[in-house]
Formats: C-alpha cells, structure tokens, sequence
C-alpha cells in the first residue's frame, strides 16, 4: 500500500504539472530543480525502506536503501564512499565538498556539496570556480578550506602557496600574460570564448575582491588572475 500511495502521489504531480497554466509550470520549475526532486525521491525511498524492514521485508529495505543512498549522494560520491569502503581512498566530508584523501594524505578530488556547483567534481571545475568555493571556505568551514587547500596545491604549482612556504613569493616575477592561452584565461576568470571587455573586467573586479591578498587571497593567486585580464584584455586593443 505505501508504494502504491507514493505511485499515486507522482502520477498526481505528473497530471497536476501537465495541466496547470503555463505561469504555474515555470514557477513550479523554478522552485522543484532536478536537485530537490533527487534529495525527496532519496527520502520517500528512505522511509520505504524503514516500512519495508519493520515488516520484516529485508530484501525490499536494502533495495530502497541503495536507490536512496544513490539519490541523496549522487553517483560519484556513491563511488567515492565505495571507494573509501574498499580502503583506496579515505572520505572526508566538511560541510561544503566531499574529499577523497589519499593514504599520504594528499586530497586526490572532491565533489562540492552546495551552492551553483553542486555535484561536480573538482577536476572538473576551472581555476575562477575553485577559488569562489576556496573563499566560501574560508569564512564557514575551515577543515574544507584546508584540504582544498592541499588540492589546489597538488593541482598545479600555481595554486595557493603558503607565505611561509613561498617567503619571496611578493618579489617574484608576475606570469606573463603571453605565455597564457585565450582559454587558460577564459577559465580563470570564469568566462565564456568571446566575452566582451565588459565583461572581462566586471569577472576580473570579483575575483580580486576575494582573491587579493588583503582580503586573505595570495599573491601567486592574484597575479594569475590580472595575468588572465591582461591576455584577453590585449585581444579586444
């Protein structure tokens, strides 16, 4: 009977948004995203499962257990879990990324948790994303900045360098804008091929306010992303 009440509540969803007015649908469509439609499904199916093993239906609970624990974590971070289970890769998870941490304690990947990046990976993230979700980090979850902190570390020799590891990092010489591709800039600065100059220095304002180094950012960081200005802005002279 619960599976047949929870059929009927998303055959009643499914006609009620099939019928509503067009205004309603796109409000409806702002508000239920492909995230929260994942995370209610994970919970119906968790209290399923929870029905199915009071009823002493164990194979129905572990079945509705795994679809759960797939929809609230999603595929990759199921992975990484298994992963850790496996004894290849330690989880670690702050509040803002889940980390996978190697036996060296090297931060190999993570998948963010929250915000506009939501479900993606490290990897697969440029340098202007990484260092928005590197200032959130610092303000509400330190144990994540930290281990991005590694990560950025291990991902490229211009990540974020400590001052006590970097003391002449002020009087190095600044990257030089023409050796940097038109898409390394693009992705520093988080911007699309054929971005307006406009747009290049609006992209460049917001990334300095939390990169530069009085605002806690480094000079190393700093100077990657006028290095980006610098490359795209030559394009448009």
């Amino acid at each position: 009977m619960t599976i047949l009440a929870a059929l009927a509540a998303l055959f009643v969803l499914w006609w009620y948004a099939k019928n509503a007015k067009p205004q309603l649908v796109r409000r409806l469509r702002r508000l239920i995203t492909p995230r929260v439609v994942r995370r209610s499904g994970g919970y119906v199916l968790l209290a399923l499962a929870a029905v199915a093993a009071i009823r002493g239906r164990v194979e129905l609970a572990i079945l509705f257990g795994g679809i759960a624990f797939w929809f609230l974590d999603g595929v990759d971070a199921l992975v990484v879990r298994l992963r850790g289970l496996a004894g290849r890769v330690a989880v670690a998870r702050p509040t803002i990324v889940l980390f996978e941490v190697m036996p060296d304690g090297r931060t190999a990947d993570g998948i963010v948790q929250i915000g506009p990046y939501a479900g993606r990976r490290l990897s697969q993230l440029p340098d202007a994303a990484l260092m928005q979700i590197f200032a959130v980090c610092r303000k509400v979850d330190r144990i994540a900045a930290r281990r991005l902190q590694t990560y950025l570390d291990g991902r490229t020799a211009a990540g974020r360098v400590d001052a006590e590891r970097d003391a002449n990092a002020r009087s190095r010489r600044p990257p030089d804008p023409g050796s940097m591709t038109q898409e390394e800039a693009h992705q520093i600065l988080g911007l699309q091929s054929g971005a307006t100059l406009q747009q290049i220095r609006t992209a460049h304002r917001t990334l300095m306010k939390r990169w530069h180094p009085d605002q806690g950012g480094t000079v190393e960081g700093a100077s990657r992303i006028n290095a980006a200005r610098d490359r795209l802005v030559s394009r448009h002279r």
